[in-house]
């Protein structure tokens, strides 16, 4: 048995982005901001902001993997910032370090109402 590689002029990786239709797709959805806090259980945590910092602040870790987390605060926290983020566990208290990549205001009803701030860190 013999198999042939299809030779079409159409490469699964081509694009054509002056298609109509796929700059009607791409205009739809500019505006859409995606926010993927409500697949992971909050959990309170301590941040601690610039690698001297002695006091703590509230703040609400909402979504975690790998090196990376997502924080609310009632704060903004400036990107490029170093952060300690102290969470409680059964045994003490778990730290990690990172830094905040990026954060602006929350997008939610709930978030304008709060004045919530996410910020997205990345952990070391």
């Amino acid at each position: 048995m013999t198999f042939h590689k299809s030779h079409s002029k159409w490469s699964a990786n081509r694009v054509d982005w002056s298609d109509p239709d796929l700059e009607a797709l791409l205009r739809r959805s500019e505006n859409w901001k995606l926010d993927n806090r409500g697949a992971f259980s909050p959990q309170d945590v301590q941040v601690h902001i610039g690698w001297g910092a002695s006091g703590g602040r509230h703040a609400v870790l909402v979504w975690e993997r790998d090196q990376a987390l997502v924080l609310e605060t009632n704060f903004p926290i400036p990107a490029n910032e170093h952060v300690r983020i102290d969470r409680p566990t059964p045994t003490g208290v778990r730290s990690v370090w990172g830094t905040v990549v990026e954060g602006r205001e929350g997008y939610r009803e709930e978030d304008k109402a709060k004045g919530i701030h996410v910020h997205w860190v990345h952990v070391r």
